[in-house]
């Protein structure tokens, strides 16, 4: 193979993982908004077809279980868009990312996320979760093809995350 050719894999590699993060973190602004009536079409576009959404270890298991292909995962998340409203306030952190391409067509990554809720009953949470991640290129655009979610730790918060109180700012 010659160095051209192996600068355009390397490349093309690096072009990949970053559109595989860039898939990723959008996945995870549309959940940040999910909401009673939330479109879901732009969230599920970023599955395969048959994709996988699974949650794993004692806690995530039970609370989520696994969901195998776009429909099944719609039905999970259509419930987060039914009144009441589930969330108050979602927000999502992903760090410590590592994203491996393993081909033109199969990539895979893993995360740690820190999610901070406020829930519709008042109640908050900070929770941690390891995120593996692969991803495939179909029709053109890396999608993700298996989600799963490991919980680390999850704990009760007892005060909302967003508080209403002007922000201390120094006088004029």
């Amino acid at each position: 193979m010659s160095e051209l050719e192996q600068l355009r894999q390397r490349v093309g590699a690096l072009e990949a993982a970053r559109v595989v993060s860039a898939c990723l973190h959008e996945y995870m602004q549309l959940c940040d908004y999910l909401d009673e009536g939330f479109d879901l079409d732009p969230l599920l576009a970023l599955f395969t077809e048959d994709a996988v959404w699974e949650g794993k270890g004692k806690r995530y298991a039970a609370s989520f279980g696994r969901r195998e292909g776009r429909a099944a995962i719609r039905a999970m998340f259509d419930k987060y868009t039914l009144p009441p409203a589930h969330f108050v306030l979602n927000v999502h952190f992903l760090t410590s990312e590592k994203v491996e391409v393993r081909s033109a067509s199969e990539a895979e990554g893993t995360w740690v996320l820190l999610q901070t809720a406020t829930f519709a009953d008042g109640r908050s949470q900070l929770g941690s979760a390891l995120l593996n991640v692969r991803f495939r290129k179909e029709e053109g655009r890396w999608k993700i093809a298996h989600f799963c979610t490991t919980s680390r730790f999850n704990r009760p918060v007892q005060s909302p995350w967003d508080n209403p109180q002007p922000l201390p700012v120094p006088e004029e």
